[in-house]
């Protein structure tokens, strides 16, 4: 099962991080071609929600769960991917939802920050993975640099709890004042 879920997983991430490119691409670009590219984004998302299932699906049936969650590394690798699959998938639908208003005003820079988020955590993800398999990158000594040592730790740094709840508090507040603004 370990070479098709390694087969498999570069679908998604290949789909996502093409969307990503597009929605960079859209956030500083007015062109004719950047409004195009725009509505590639949300298929793309989702094409790349539907192969991130079947790899993840795939990624649960290489080691046995007991084996797997025993190691702090496959609880990180596992805990990110249920993140990864998770963030994508809403993004996608709601992308797709709100597509119209997503790069008009300052929901671009919002849309930007989002997609950045999501690139970052499929980043993160793959490093997992490829730690798993004994070939860690330089985004894995990144990690250690800012107090994450995938190898020892399950756990969110409390600097990170804190930046979730900032973020959580934030966009409620940017939901009410927008919702507020439109009467």
């Amino acid at each position: 099962m370990a070479v098709y879920h390694i087969l498999v997983v570069h679908f998604p991430v290949a789909l996502w991080l093409t969307a990503y490119l597009f929605i960079f691409f859209r956030t500083f670009s007015n062109s004719e071609l950047a409004v195009r590219l725009q509505k590639a984004v949300w298929p793309l998302i989702l094409l790349g929600s539907l192969a991130g299932a079947v790899a993840y699906a795939l990624g649960l049936m290489i080691y046995p769960w007991s084996a797997i969650t025993s190691s702090p590394l496959g609880r990180n690798h596992i805990m990110l991917a249920t993140w990864t699959l998770s963030y994508w998938t809403v993004m996608g639908v709601l992308g797709y939802r709100y597509r119209r208003f997503l790069f008009v005003g300052a929901q671009r820079w919002i849309t930007f920050i989002l997609a950045s988020i999501g690139a970052l955590v499929v980043t993160i993800t793959g490093t997992l993975g490829g730690s798993l398999t004994g070939t860690p990158s330089l985004v894995t000594k990144s990690l250690d640099l800012i107090g994450w040592n995938v190898y020892m730790t399950f756990y969110l740094p409390t600097w990170m709890i804190w930046l979730y709840f900032g973020g959580a508090v934030l966009l409620v507040l940017l939901g009410y004042a927008g919702r507020k603004s439109r009467g």
